[in-house]
């Protein structure tokens, strides 16, 4: 119960990341807001199960308390109204994840820019980068207020290797760059920023014999990062910098839920990464 006492916002967390950090926080014993679109009064617009109600009560399960708030971060409304929530029922906000993202309610697959949907575009900028800096702006107050706290942007970290996809590559590139104006506005306040980017996700519930689940890892791996970064007395070190999950487990000792501090998805990224570095030197 590292988290006992803390105020904690998961954007984005009907399933997914989101879900799986939401309840680490809750078993580390903080008071986790679940918000997204999907509840069980209003149904998922992509068709999905998950709801933000089943979130916060796996949160309680864990031994935290889950609060479910309904929350579209594309309507500025709706995001004030939230960071005001918190405010009047704690007057703190100790972490924020910002992990709400609209980018796959359409398939990231490579192909040239000519053939990209222009909503697409519209997507990853309104519930994607447009979402993080807007939650990020109205729960500053709260941030300000508290001090000591941590606002973590989830994302990919694409590297010099491109993408293939321009839109995914651009907005990414720029979610990354985000903590790196938020560590400079929020120093004096004693808030730590910085963007984590876990890698090929499953949920737990999923058959873990199965081929996917033995080569990516959980989406609880990516919780375990957050909740060993809000317990670090010295995390400011990681401000204005983006960190990828197995980078923290490797530096915090923490293992996905199979034991592994790392999946067999990374391994084969990394070893692609490192590859083309190499080629780039070459030439």
């Amino acid at each position: 119960m590292r988290l006992a006492g803390k105020v904690a916002v998961v954007t984005g967390a009907s399933r997914g990341a989101g879900r799986g950090i939401a309840k680490v926080l809750g078993e580390e014993g903080a008071t986790v807001y679940v918000t997204g679109r999907t509840s069980r009064e209003c149904g998922s617009p992509t068709g999905r199960p998950e709801t933000i109600e089943h979130t916060a009560e796996m949160v309680t399960a864990r031994g935290g308390r889950g609060v479910a708030v309904r929350c579209d971060h594309t309507d500025d409304r709706q995001v004030r109204a939230l960071f005001g929530r918190v405010g009047e029922e704690h007057g703190r906000l100790d972490i924020l994840v910002s992990n709400a993202w609209g980018g796959y309610e359409r398939d990231v697959d490579d192909a040239p820019v000519w053939e990209l949907a222009p909503e697409h575009l519209d997507l990853m900028l309104a519930a994607g980068l447009r979402a993080h800096i807007l939650s990020v702006q109205f729960a500053a107050g709260l941030l300000r207020a508290t001090r000591g706290g941590l606002v973590v942007l989830t994302t990919w970290k694409v590297n010099k290797p491109y993408h293939k996809h321009l839109y995914y590559d651009v907005i990414k590139t720029a979610i990354n760059r985000t903590p790196v104006g938020l560590a400079e506005e929020f120093r004096p306040y004693d808030v730590t920023a910085l963007a984590v980017s876990p890698g090929a996700l499953h949920d737990h519930d999923v058959d873990q014999t199965s081929e996917w689940a033995r080569r990516t890892e959980t989406t609880e791996f990516v919780g375990r990062a957050v909740a060993a970064l809000a317990s670090d007395a010295e995390v400011a070190r990681h401000s204005g910098s983006v960190r990828t999950v197995v980078e923290l487990a490797a530096e915090y000792g923490f293992t996905d839920l199979n034991g592994r501090p790392t999946s067999q998805w990374w391994e084969t990224t990394l070893a692609r990464r490192n590859e083309h570095a190499g080629t780039q030197d070459a030439h």
